[in-house]
């Protein structure tokens, strides 16, 4: 049941990555993240970097949970996935308490999936 948990966030930060590395500029893309036209390209590396941020935080999910099928590196699998989870919830709040007006639901959809799905890893 865990891995179905630790899935959703890094699923999500795969799309995050799109979004922010591969569709950043397109009028859809600016209503998500609230940008205006013409600061688009004064953001397109910002945006660039920090969709890589969040794809290189799923590969340290999926890749935890490749090694938590081996009894070897069980522990490093878990290491990897709790790592990768908690970055997740440290920027889902850092996000939340810079600007908690105007950020909440987006702070939440990164929050909220990152901290179910780490539950199981620090009741065990």
């Amino acid at each position: 049941m865990e891995i179905s948990f630790a899935l959703l966030p890094a699923l999500l930060h795969v799309y995050f990555f799109i979004l922010e590395s591969l569709l950043w500029g397109r009028p859809r893309i600016n209503r998500i993240f609230g940008v205006k036209p013409q600061d688009v390209a004064a953001t397109k590396n910002l945006a660039f970097n920090q969709g890589f941020y969040n794809l290189f935080l799923s590969i340290a999910i999926f890749t935890g949970l490749h090694f938590r099928t081996g009894e070897m590196t069980y522990a490093m699998g878990t290491t990897l996935i709790i790592y990768a989870l908690l970055s997740i919830c440290g920027a889902g709040l850092v996000l939340l308490f810079s600007n908690p007006r105007k950020m909440w639901r987006g702070a939440l959809i990164q929050l909220v999936p990152a901290a179910i799905a780490l539950f199981p890893y620090l009741k065990s």
